[in-house]
């Protein structure tokens, strides 16, 4: 614990048996952490492999605990769904947690990047942390979620905003 209460932004994303994958990680990170705010959920084809669909969301929580110990709940949250951590990094996923960021914090240590360079480079990750917190600021770049989403260059990733969400 650090005594300090900061606001923490992780994305959550799974494409084999999501719902259950995302429902069992909320449910477990509730436990954990208390309440998460969650953006609405996307569905977005694979980046870099050929495979199932992905479905992607953004969730917020406030906490005390330091970023390793924030770090490490993740894992174990990621690991208890089946997620085997390999040299190739584009493959299907029970369940992949992704620590976005931590407060204001910009740390680069082992196995703790933050922000996370996903945060401007993938649709999946910014266009839910954008409708999640858009006023929010990127603590490098300088410019809000809103901002970057409004002139993020999509390319070849197809995102999709579903209505119906999962929780």
């Amino acid at each position: 614990m650090t005594g300090i209460v900061v606001d923490v932004y992780v994305s959550a994303g799974s494409n084999i048996d999501p719902e259950r994958h995302l429902q069992a990680a909320c449910r477990s990170l509730t436990d954990k952490l208390g309440p998460l705010s969650l953006s609405p959920v996307y569905r977005t084809t694979a980046v870099g492999f050929d495979g199932d669909d992905f479905l992607n969301f953004v969730m917020s929580f406030s906490t005390d605990l330091d970023i390793q110990a924030v770090k490490a709940i993740l894992d174990e949250t990621e690991a208890r769904a089946g997620r085997v951590h390999a040299a190739e990094s584009f493959m299907p996923r029970t369940l992949d947690l992704d620590l976005l960021l931590y407060g204001s914090e910009v740390l680069d240590i082992p196995a703790v990047r933050v922000p996370r360079e996903d945060i401007l480079q993938y649709a999946f990750v910014l266009a839910p942390l954008a409708e999640l917190a858009p006023d929010l600021r990127h603590p490098v770049d300088g410019r809000t979620m809103r901002e970057l989403w409004s002139v993020f260059e999509c390319g070849d990733q197809d995102i999709q905003r579903l209505t119906a969400g999962l929780f």
